[in-house]
């Protein structure tokens, strides 16, 4: 398991939607070390890598939100279904992986990047309307929630510089069966799993919220 490249996203103008003027959702892989550190709680735009950022900083970034993770192997699948190249990064992903099962990913579980780096798994990503403009393809948000292959936020639990080519390597397995996968299936089209959710502590505590408030109304 190694990390392929490290991307880190240049402002542009955001056509795609309501709200802000630019997006930080092109990102490019960037050569040499990269800081990592911990941002802090959502709403400033920060992110964990050092040259990012967010701008739609109600849904995006903060502690919970801090890097996103997306397997090369998914990226190759979608490659077969749109007929054209996709190159690390182009779904917003900060690290693209290699070996690395994302979206079986356990809630909670801890990945150790190079010799300094924990990131810890979140929650996995919703496709927002600037997704879906940023790929130029109809109806993509309801085609990649189906697919449920949604990749993963990760927190910072210890800073460091990273680089493509540093293994990866998981440290810590919780022990529950909440995977990335099963939990954008619950909060997207399977509320049946909605239940299983509460098991994992390493939940965003919004995300506990909604998933308590969709469970009993309140």
């Amino acid at each position: 398991m190694k990390l392929l490249s490290v991307n880190v996203g240049r402002p542009r103008a955001n056509p795609w939607k309501t709200g802000p003027e630019l997006t930080g959702i092109d990102k490019q892989p960037v050569g040499g070390q990269v800081r990592v550190t911990a941002p802090g709680p959502k709403g400033t735009g920060a992110v964990g890598l050092a040259g990012d950022r967010v701008y739609d900083v109600a849904h995006h970034g903060g502690t919970d939100q801090a890097v996103y993770a997306y397997a090369r192997e998914d990226l190759d699948g979608w490659e077969r279904e749109f007929g054209h190249r996709l190159g690390n990064g182009v779904f917003g992903e900060n690290l693209s992986t290699g070996g690395l099962d994302v979206n079986g990913a356990l809630i909670g579980e801890r990945w150790r990047i190079g010799q300094e780096v924990v990131l810890e798994v979140s929650c996995a990503r919703i496709p927002c309307g600037t997704f879906q403009g940023w790929l130029d393809r109809a109806g993509w948000i309801k085609r990649f929630t189906q697919a449920a292959v949604p990749g993963a936020y990760l927190r910072v639990i210890a800073p460091g510089e990273i680089r493509a080519g540093d293994p990866i390597e998981v440290v810590h397995r919780p022990d529950h069966d909440v995977t990335v996968a099963l939990q954008f299936r619950a909060v997207t089209t399977e509320p049946e799993l909605l239940p299983r959710l509460l098991v994992a502590d390493a939940l965003p505590e919004e995300d506990k919220a909604l998933t308590r408030k969709r469970l009993t109304g309140r």
